[in-house]
């Protein structure tokens, strides 16, 4: 075979690992937004009270900051191409559990299941993405874009598919829809996308897996049952046991000879950049954004499909502005993109302020396109730096952690949105429930400035531990072994 056909063999295949890989994280973020916008008709269904309703919309969170971390592990050592079908082969039988569940224990308990199958999704694709196109080719700027907006196109593609899909069959249909497409995912995985793994698998880090899982889960349990009263003895209980567990996970993993992640990567500027940059985003816009649709349907009594056309303002934005970030000059590191991205991030938010009961719903478009624009950058400088950060070939990891982190960080802001909103002593009615978000995106404007300054503290030393620090993140430049070496047979 001459060299232009094997090179464009390679392209093709590579091409074909971009699209189903950002296909994978696109419905991970469908699946993850689709019931924001239907969780009137979801909780009249099934007689769901505020604890539950409250359930309903942090189970999938759970799952995911349950499942990330330990799925790009997995990945990374056993296949990322096998990771991703059996993600959407999870996904497909949790979506059709929530089609047919009969309460809200078994819509929770799917949505938790989704949320395992998501992890998957997402960091198997990063990783497939990180191999096809390594850090510091060409065309590694290009690709990071395109997955990055895949973030924002689900965002603003899920309660769109859930609210039409609703009014024409039911709180139920998006499941099945949503079931399809993962079975025809898994497919085109499994016949178009080539098998890749870390050069030097390790073995299974059970202890850390299972540590990292029940520390997560307690603490985000723990934050869901805040959400009805954040000093009774259970949250507190669950939040600290959370954390305790957590931290014996970071015991266990630093004695460990091959820990499923390297508790030294926190000693890296550029990762723990962008570890405190992801845990930001999910504690500052997501959180905000993921109260704001509820808020503009009872404050400002508009409809489901209104509000969530009105998101579209930070979601399209954000894929727009993720595919056009490879113009970025390469001289400005992704440490000063993602903390100047930040600021722009609570400027947005600033500009959310100051709706009253006779404000029209697209008022909020100013502050959500600002945000947006800022949204962008970030979810491009993310799947840059989770491949460029870590150890050649651990690109999943690298992924799952990021996404551990913003999942994470939604969680407990969306918690303290969702408590400062609709705290005991506000005026009753619209007015009350909007002077509550304004208070509460005061809170989560802060976050975003926190982490803005945080991520811009985390300079690379100087001297020949910057050195080394700069030389770690291109070490992902090296290719994973080729498909002669690392394919599944």
């Amino acid at each position: 075979m001459t060299e232009p056909v094997v090179l464009a063999s390679r392209t093709v295949r590579s091409t074909t690992t971009l699209v189903v890989a950002s296909a994978a994280t696109f419905l991970a973020l469908v699946v993850f937004t689709s019931t924001l916008s239907t969780m009137p008709a979801t909780a009249a269904a099934l007689g769901a009270g505020p604890e539950g309703q409250a359930w309903i919309l942090s189970s999938m969170s759970i799952g995911l900051g349950v499942a990330l971390l330990p799925a790009g592990a997995v990945a990374d050592d056993l296949g990322r191409r096998r990771a991703l079908v059996l993600g959407a082969v999870v996904l497909a039988v949790a979506s059709v559990l929530c089609a047919v569940a009969p309460t809200t224990a078994v819509l929770v308990a799917g949505r938790i299941l989704a949320g395992i199958g998501a992890a998957a999704l997402v960091a198997a694709s990063l990783g497939l993405i990180g191999h096809a196109f390594p850090a510091g080719t060409p065309d590694a700027p290009r690709a990071s874009g395109i997955w990055g907006a895949s973030l924002g196109a689900g965002i603003a593609v899920g309660p769109l598919l859930a609210t039409s899909t609703e009014q024409l069959a039911g709180w139920t249909a998006e499941y099945w829809v949503e079931a399809v497409l993962a079975v025809l995912l898994g497919v085109a995985a499994r016949l178009g996308v080539e098998e890749s793994r870390a050069e030097r698998p390790r073995p299974l880090d059970l202890p850390g897996v299972a540590l990292l899982a029940v520390g997560i889960a307690l603490l985000l349990t723990g934050l869901v049952e805040a959400r009805t009263g954040i000093f009774r003895p259970a949250p507190i209980g669950l939040v600290v046991g959370g954390l305790v567990v957590l931290v014996g996970w970071l015991v266990v993993e630093r004695r460990r000879d091959a820990p499923m992640i390297d508790p030294a990567l926190f000693g890296s500027p550029r990762f723990l950049a962008m570890m405190l940059a992801a845990l930001a985003t999910g504690m500052g816009i997501i959180s905000t954004t993921s109260v704001l649709l509820s808020v503009a349907e009872r404050g400002l009594r508009t409809s489901a499909l209104t509000a969530a056309v009105m998101l579209l303002a930070w979601s399209v934005t954000s894929v727009v502005t993720s595919l056009l970030a490879r113009r970025l000059p390469a001289s400005v590191s992704g440490r000063l993109q993602m903390s100047v991205s930040l600021l722009v991030v609570a400027v947005g938010q600033a500009l959310l302020l100051g709706a009253g009961p006779d404000s029209s719903v697209w008022r909020f478009v100013p502050g959500l396109f600002v945000a947006g624009v800022a949204s962008g950058v970030l979810n491009a400088a993310f799947g840059r730096e989770a491949v460029a950060s870590v150890p050649p070939g651990r690109a999943a990891m690298g992924s799952g952690a990021n996404n551990t982190a913003r999942y994470v960080g939604s969680a407990i802001g969306t918690t303290v949105v969702a408590v400062i909103t609709t705290r005991p002593g506000l005026p009753p009615g619209p007015a009350g429930l909007l002077g509550g978000f304004d208070d509460a995106v005061l809170v989560a404007g802060a976050f975003s400035v926190l982490g803005a300054i945080a991520v811009f503290a985390c300079r690379p030393r100087g001297g020949a531990s910057g050195k080394a620090d700069s030389n770690h993140g291109q070490g992902s430049a090296r290719r994973d072994p080729g498909p002669s070496q690392a394919a599944v047979p």
